[in-house]
């Protein structure tokens, strides 16, 4: 009977093991159009001009129809948005034809049905696409770039300036392509020669490392080469003396303040940087005003003097903000609009068209099937990104609508004290989107208004509730920090703490390391750092 029992306990356990479990879950999976619309939606003004040329170059069946008129009805209207218009009737609008739909004829093996049908449409009107926002001065123009050497072409040119010896040559540029981009030599000069030894299989010692740099030191802009700050303003206060002897730049007055920025950075450095004025004049028994001229003397110097060469500020890195939308005022009446000067019209290559056209004589051609095939997956990409492209502005314009109406009272005036909490989340719920939709389109965009162009990111901000029960935005507390803190005493700034009881007279009670937190988003320094002589 063991042996049994032994094997009923087997049985009994192999059934449990292979005992299958039917589960339910629900899973969303979005459609290679619905990714390309998320995609094209985080693109800002500034960039959808490139990614359309990509598109252009990489689908033949897509082109530019800028010089073909439009009918009237497949233009994009402009949202005028007054007091006594909320809206609700063109958002339900925007929202209904808003609803992203795939493009019809998917399947491969329906090609004579998406001939039939696609052939049968001459006009082809929903493929068109025009934003009718151009003005006369909206014509593309083409910003020239200005030629220039970056910084180390300028070191060089310098260098060859000086009549080294082959050795010495060898160190000097080693030590220019070690200073970065700010000027600063960051390696130390026993670094510099086991570079040397390494990289030229030249064995130098560190106080040649060290003679050939202080030649390095005497290029232009002043300071190039200096291992740290400290040494960076002395050799720019040097300069500055060495030029009064040369050609008396400066008068009597001004050297006297110069050679004093020089021992103060010289000796005092530490005390300086951290603004202890008071032991400062304790220490070198000098009057408020000559400590004053002194410290006004450091300010004018550059603590990056290779900035001015820097790849950071040649042409080619400036970043020109063009915004996304534009408000204006017009007798009361906001006028949205969105900015369509980089979005070209676009339609289906008229080509392609009648290539599908041959196919329909000859369709026993199996080469000429193929070809079929091919072309009208082109023609589907290209119907796909048009779709695209007109539901991000779409999508666009339904999101800025709703944040001009929300911030009505701001667009109006400009003024940030008018600003009202508002969260993603608000602006998702009355146009019915996603969260995340509304975060791509309010990433890097730009609204041109009266006041400058502004980011959509900075209406955006959490609620405070005053010591009345009113809800203010956060933009509201910050724009009062700002000013209580540019009215303060600068001898004797206002710390954390002070500035927290001011918030509270003022009615917004809110904790100091809150205050902090504002202020460090604003930019603000600690209350040591803002002290002036």
């Amino acid at each position: 009977m063991d042996w049994f029992r032994d094997l009923n306990n087997t049985t009994q356990k192999d059934s449990i093991m292979l005992r299958q479990n039917l589960s339910q879950k629900q899973t969303q999976k979005l459609s290679p159009q619905q990714i390309q619309l998320m995609k094209l939606l985080q693109v800002p003004t500034a960039m959808l001009d490139q990614r359309i040329q990509q598109e252009l170059e990489s689908n033949p069946a897509l082109e530019d129809s800028k010089d073909e008129l439009l009918d009237e009805d497949e233009q994009v209207e402009d949202f005028h948005i007054d007091e006594t218009n909320d809206g609700t009737q063109d958002e339900k609008e925007s929202a209904d034809d808003s609803e992203y739909e795939e493009p019809e004829y998917q399947d491969d093996t329906s090609l004579d049905d998406y001939l039939e049908d696609y052939m049968g449409d001459d006009d082809e009107p929903s493929y068109k696409y025009e934003v009718n926002n151009y003005s006369a001065d909206d014509e593309d123009k083409t910003m020239p770039i200005a030629l220039e050497s970056s910084f180390h072409e300028h070191m060089e040119e310098q260098l060859g300036l000086l009549q080294l010896n082959e050795r010495n040559q060898i160190i000097a540029e080693q030590i220019i392509g070690s200073i970065d981009e700010d000027g600063y030599l960051r390696r130390e000069p026993m670094a510099i020669t086991d570079d040397l030894a390494f990289a030229q299989n030249l064995m130098v010692t560190e106080q040649e490392v060290k003679d050939v740099l202080k030649k390095v030191q005497t290029f232009e802009p002043a300071g190039i080469g200096a291992q740290d700050l400290q040494e960076c303003l002395l050799i720019q206060l040097e300069r500055k003396m060495i030029s009064r002897e040369v050609t008396d730049h400066y008068s009597d007055e001004d050297l006297k303040h110069i050679k004093l920025a020089h021992k103060i950075i010289e000796k005092y450095f530490d005390e300086f940087s951290k603004k202890h004025y008071n032991k400062l004049l304790r220490q070198l028994s000098l009057f408020r005003e000559d400590l004053r001229d002194a410290t006004n003397e450091i300010l004018k110097l550059n603590p990056k003097p290779g900035s001015a060469y820097a790849p950071t500020s040649s042409a080619w890195k400036k970043q020109y903000i063009v915004p996304d939308f534009i408000i204006e005022n017009k007798n009361g009446e906001l006028d949205l609009r969105l900015n369509a000067r980089n979005a070209p019209e676009l339609r289906v290559n008229n080509q392609y068209k009648e290539m599908l056209g041959a196919y329909k004589v000859d369709k026993k051609n199996k080469k000429t099937k193929e070809a079929a095939l091919f072309v009208k997956q082109k023609i589907d990409a290209a119907r796909w990104f048009i779709d695209a492209i007109k539901q991000r502005q779409d999508t666009m314009m339904r999101t800025m609508y709703t944040i001009m109406q929300y911030q009505y009272d701001f667009f109006l005036n400009g003024d940030e004290k008018r600003l009202r909490p508002m969260i993603l989340k608000d602006i998702a719920e009355i146009t019915s989107l996603d969260i995340s939709t509304v975060s791509r389109v309010a990433n890097s965009k730009y609204v041109q208004t009266e006041f400058g162009t502004m980011r959509l990111k900075d209406f955006f901000s959490e609620s405070l509730q005053t010591s009345s029960g009113e809800e203010v935005s956060t933009k509201e507390v910050k724009k009062i920090l700002t000013e209580i803190v540019s009215m303060e005493n600068k001898r004797k700034p206002l710390s954390d703490e002070k500035l927290k009881n001011m918030l509270k007279e003022k009615g917004y009670e809110i904790a100091r390391r809150t205050v902090a937190k504002y202020r460090e988003q604003l930019g603000v320094p600690v209350a040591r750092l803002r002290k002036e002589i």
